[in-house]
């Protein structure tokens, strides 16, 4: 055994844990390859914990420096049953082959993350000795459980999420656990199970997260697809069938359920010709198959990568010792030289037989139970019982978790609506449930903060200048020493070189260290002085922001939707063709017009040696000319209300069309309802206008860009007049439609003449006292609902009143409720109450705007929904298509399955007890913003740096501009916005703090103009609009 003093030093040293008596060699006890001499490549390597490692090789090394280095860092005894894949340039999934050189399998380093995951899968977990390992093999179960390659029935789905959240947050809270489970993305289809999961979690009090991975790992081995990894292939009569490896040999699935299994007994040899992969059966007189089977498979590639990985699995569980490798020829080579490389199973139960361990310490980054492991030596004989927890633990009950995100969760039905959750590859939750405590920073073992839920990495993303900035990463080299530096940070102490640091677990990277943050700081002070501050820069940079925004949302109509109804052959095809003749030239114009914003903002930055040619710092005549190309598009503008109608149409004639449509608002890139980005071009003229209001007002008339914006200003407000008329009307229509999926017990809302108002809660006195109802009124009615116990969380209307002839009087004194009120019809009077005084004036206001409304129209004037559906009888029952009952119930339980979005305004307003007008809905259209925002919440000490967009009364959160859907969502209704007070101690510039309840998040903006900006459409948001407002609006009806 080499003694500790002799070793290199190792990660695990440099973080003052405790030394690894175990690498992964094929000796017991040697120290990891030396170093080949050579210039050093940067190699990054992403953790089953969703950590980012950076590891320093030598350009010569083989893949087991690399593999080693990754083993040493994380104190890992039994890293052979690990391994790392990557994708190469084909988009193909690979192992990588620890004798051949790293880089002459990785060709492009920089751009290529491998992952550290479970490659061997045991048959009996009691075979892993280190509860390190069985922790790893606990996060890959989670991670298949996640991304739907670990497949079983609800009950063990249930079960094994159960034993997850026990290990994350402990013992069983109803509160906590509803919480987590809204907030964190265990399985695909988790809501459906969600009471099954609390059910079983509920039974595992007082157990350690040792014994929950324990047991864990107990029932996923029992499951058919444990550990499989499909390879898909045909048989000879071309039927589609999926290989697998495992321990006892090789299985053929169909679909994911097993029809055949050659052991490896009875195999003789496994081989590939071209695309045929080829297993060679010993003789058996009692089986009259072939002894040759065929499989076809995609290419000569992917059969290459299954027969390796079955050398591989036979080698690992088969023999005793790692396979010689094969004398070179003296002329011809004849097949493959490949052969594992490593120790096989048998060899590390000998080792550590042999072997006294210590147990190594290291830290749970996704529980919030803190443990400190026992650092005493104990023996590693084989353990067939459940592990005893050799750590203490500590309950955080109020501090939500952290985790990946991958759907859009339901709001609270405690009352609050959640931040909502979209979905997610590998990032960490950013935000948590108005109905919990809001995400404190994390601390570990020793007391020192750290935020891991503050990093979000992507793994897809290298180099992408979010990441660079914002997340520093540990550089280990080849001799296990760790440089604490970042992207673009320089002069950081690392944490090896500080002697005051406590000592830290050795899977906590610096990417958990509060010094990140810090220079983060910094490094924005630096840029924001390097940009220029005059005014007329931030407006144009707004210009590029929500631009980038438009056009990503333009894309979801021409890309996305299209491309999912292409794949449908119910969908009509005229629809498609009336869309992406309609919309394809909008965002074909849209991608040049964010060009020229972007060169010319690099321009004006100094980031382009073409200011020096001229004055670039101006938009005006950026915006003059592409308004002038926008107004040849006007043709295409008009056709976007026919397109609407359209889709509406084929949704009402056919159910296998509405399941389509659905289908597609499921998706996480669709984060609105559908019909919202059908509206954004026409919305995108009301930005341009506003943007060229500001920028004129801040020029002098003297300056040389004032002509250019005034222009600018003068075309595209004749297009804002030119298509006002029909935008009010789509706006209507789109805004009735929504609310139509929202209600159940009314056919059709969009019928001709009807105008929306308003909807909001409102509590209704009846004999059981007052009782929470959701009003919404119209034009012509007022209808009042229930929220119904439902999986689709529709509202169950419970009555309709005609407002013809109603007559409305405060009502307080008579029946003793504050801020009550009585509507009295022709058949029956309803007592209502609001929730304040202000919230009564705005009803009372409206509802009497709507009567007089009522009163004086005596016929429905001509419109949108006139000449479009009804005259057409689109809504006529009679002329929906006749369709087989089985065909129906087929299209029916789809929706059932897919639900109903839980994140609309209609359910924000029902748990925040609020009201929305259209006229809000108005001010909303033109209050959208977008950009990066520094994101800090109550209790952490760093910023973390988010694209935000604001729309439809929510903030959604990015990664950067050029993610395709949020990461999750904070709807604003009922929230307050204000600035820090001097006892928040919060000493930054431009900072703004949004509150509800004990809900509080800070932001921060880069400049006065921003801050100003975000203040302003927030403020839009979270008030209700103005009674003067309301009053124009009267003559919108």
């Amino acid at each position: 055994m080499v003694e500790p003093a002799d070793r290199p030093s190792t990660a695990g040293q440099r973080l003052s844990a405790p030394d690894s008596f175990g690498v992964s060699t094929l000796e017991p006890g040697l120290r990891p390859p030396a170093q080949t001499p050579g210039r050093q490549v940067s190699i990054r390597v992403q953790m089953l914990d969703d950590t980012q490692e950076v590891f320093q090789i030598s350009q010569r090394s083989p893949g087991k420096v690399l593999f080693d280095l990754v083993c040493v860092h994380l104190n890992l005894t039994e890293g052979d049953y690990f391994g790392l894949e990557y994708q190469d340039q084909r988009k193909m999934t690979l192992w990588l082959d620890l004798l051949k050189p790293t880089l002459k399998q990785i060709r492009r380093p920089k751009n290529t993350i491998l992952r550290f995951v479970v490659k061997f899968f045991p048959p009996d977990h009691t075979q892993l000795m280190e509860e390190l390992t069985r922790y790893l093999f606990a996060l890959q179960i989670k991670q298949d459980l996640a991304c739907g390659r670990l497949i079983c029935n609800d009950t063990s789905a249930a079960l094994m999420v159960s034993h997850i959240i026990q290990s994350e947050i402990g013992d069983f809270d109803e509160t906590q656990s509803w919480q987590h489970l809204l907030h964190n993305k265990y399985l695909p289809d988790q809501d459906a199970i969600r009471d099954k999961i609390m059910d079983c979690h509920r039974k595992h009090v007082g157990q350690t997260p040792a014994v929950s991975d324990y047991q864990l790992l107990e029932i996923a081995r029992r499951l058919e697809m444990y550990g499989i990894r499909l390879h898909p292939a045909k048989d000879r009569e071309g039927t589609k069938l999926s290989l697998a490896v495992a321990h006892t040999g090789v299985l053929v699935f169909q679909g994911y359920t097993k029809i055949n299994a050659f052991n490896w007994s009875k195999i003789r040899k496994l081989s590939f010709k071209r695309k045929k992969f080829l297993i060679k059966l010993r003789a058996d007189p009692g089986n009259a198959h072939h002894d040759t089977l065929e499989f076809a498979m995609a290419s000569r590639d992917c059969c290459k990568i299954f027969w390796k990985i079955c050398v591989e699995y036979h080698a690992f569980f088969r023999l005793f010792e790692e396979p010689k490798p094969k004398p070179k020829p003296i002329l011809f080579t004849r097949g493959s030289s490949f052969r594992f490389s490593g120790r096989t199973q048998k060899q590390i139960f000998d080792y550590i037989k042999d072997s006294e361990l210590k147990k190594v310490p290291f830290e749970r980054k996704h529980s919030k139970i803190l443990s400190h492991s026992s650092m005493s030596p104990q023996s590693s004989s084989f353990r067939t019982q459940v592990p005893e927890e050799s750590s203490l633990s500590l309950p955080l009950a109020d501090q939500p978790d952290s985790a990946r995100f991958n759907h859009q969760a339901e709001l609270n039905s405690a009352g609050d609506p959640g931040l909502v959750s979209a979905p997610t590859n590998g990032f960490q939750d950013i935000l948590v449930a108005p109905g919990s405590d809001p995400l404190h920073s994390r601390r570990n073992h020793n007391g020192v903060g750290s935020a891991p839920e503050q990093q979000l990495l992507n793994p897809g993303s290298p180099g992408s200048e979010d990441s660079a900035q914002g997340s520093p990463r540990a550089m280990v080299n080849g001799n296990g020493s760790v440089n604490g530096e970042g992207n673009h940070t320089s002069g950081v102490t690392a944490p090896a070189q500080s002697p005051e640091l406590h000592p830290v677990s050795p899977l906590t990277s610096p990417l958990l260290m509060e010094a990140g943050y810090v220079r983060n700081d910094e490094e924005e002070e630096a840029r924001r002085k390097k940009f220029p501050t005059d005014k007329a820069y931030f407006i144009a940079k707004e210009l590029l922001t929500t631009e980038r925004t438009y056009l990503k949302d333009i894309q979801v109509v021409t890309e996305s939707f299209l491309s999912f109804a292409a794949k449908e052959e119910t969908f009509p095809e005229s629809v498609q063709n009336l869309f992406s003749t309609n919309y394809e030239p909008i965002q074909k114009f849209h991608q040049g017009f964010l060009k020229e914003v972007e060169q010319r903002l690099a321009q004006w930055e100094g980031r382009s040696n073409a200011h020096i040619k001229g004055d670039y710092q101006r938009i005006g005549d950026v915006l003059l000319k592409n308004i002038q190309g926008l107004r040849q598009l006007t043709i295409h503008l008009q056709k976007h209300s026919e397109c609407l109608v359209e889709l509406e149409r084929a949704c009402r004639s056919s159910r296998k069309v509405e399941t389509v449509c659905r289908d597609f608002e499921q998706q996480k890139v669709c984060y609105l309802s559908f019909n919202i980005f059908l509206l954004r071009p026409l919305h995108r003229l009301l930005h341009y206008k506003l943007i060229l209001e500001r920028l004129c007002k801040h020029y002098p008339p003297t300056h040389d860009d004032f002509r250019d914006s005034r222009a600018a200003l003068a075309d595209i407000s004749e297009m804002v007049l030119q298509l006002q008329g029909t935008m009010m009307k789509m706006e209507n229509f789109q805004k009735l439609l929504e609310l139509n999926k929202d209600l159940m017990g009314i056919d059709n809302l969009a019928i001709r003449g009807r105008e929306f108002i308003r909807l909001g809660c409102l509590s209704k006195l009846s004999g059981k006292g007052l009782q929470q109802r959701m009003f919404f009124l119209f034009s012509d009615s007022l209808v009042y609902t229930s929220r119904g116990m439902t999986a689709s969380n529709q509202f169950k209307v419970h009555g309709q009143l005609p407002l013809y002839g109603m007559t409305i009087r405060e009502s307080e004194e008579e029946w003793g409720v504050p801020h009550s009120f009585t509507l009295f019809g022709h058949r029956q009077s309803v007592v209502v109450a609001a929730s304040c005084a202000s919230e009564m004036e705005r009803w009372v206001e409206d509802i009497r705007m709507a009567i007089d409304l009522a009163e004086h129209s005596s016929s429905p004037g001509t419109d949108l929904l006139s000449t479009s559906l009804s005259d057409n009888k689109l809504l006529d029952d009679s002329a929906v298509e006749q369709e087989s009952e089985e065909e129906l119930c087929g299209s029916r339980s789809s929706l059932e399955r897919q639900g109903h979005r839980g994140n609309t305004t209609v359910h924000v307003c029902w748990h925040r007890n609020t009201s929305v007008s259209m006229v809000d809905f108005s001010i909303a259209v033109e209050n959208q913003l977008s950009g990066n925002l520094l994101r800090k919440f109550k209790n952490s000490n760093g910023w973390q740096k988010l694209w935000v967009v604001f729309t439809n009364f929510s903030l959604f959160f990015y990664k950067s501009h050029q993610d395709n859907y949020p990461l999750a969502s904070l709807p604003l209704l009922g929230y307050s916005v204000t600035v820090p007070s001097e006892s928040e101690n919060i000493h930054k510039d431009y900072v703004f703090k949004l509150h509800f309840k004990s809900h509080v998040y800070y932001f921060r903006s880069e400049s006065e103009y921003t801050f100003e900006r975000w203040m302003e459409v927030i403020r839009s948001a979270t008030c209700s609009s103005s009674h003067t407002v309301s009053s124009s609006r009267k003559e919108l009806y």
